[in-house]
């Protein structure tokens, strides 16, 4: 039986990325598979290892 890890993401990458709504930095949730924008209030998802950097896939943050 195998154990499901989430896939990891290359750092230079996730440095590379901002916000598409605020150009601000993001917050990597390895957990959540998720980037954060805190300043726009939403979580973009990665998905087998790669970021769904589009406002339409992500989710808001709740307060």
């Amino acid at each position: 039986m195998t154990e499901t890890t989430p896939h990891t993401v290359d750092r230079k990458m996730l440095e590379a990325l901002v916000c598409p709504t605020t150009r601000n930095t993001l917050i990597y949730d390895r957990n959540a598979q998720e980037l954060i924008s805190k300043a726009a209030g939403l979580a973009f998802p990665i998905r087998n290892g790669i970021p769904v950097m589009l406002v339409d896939e992500a989710r808001t943050l709740d307060d």
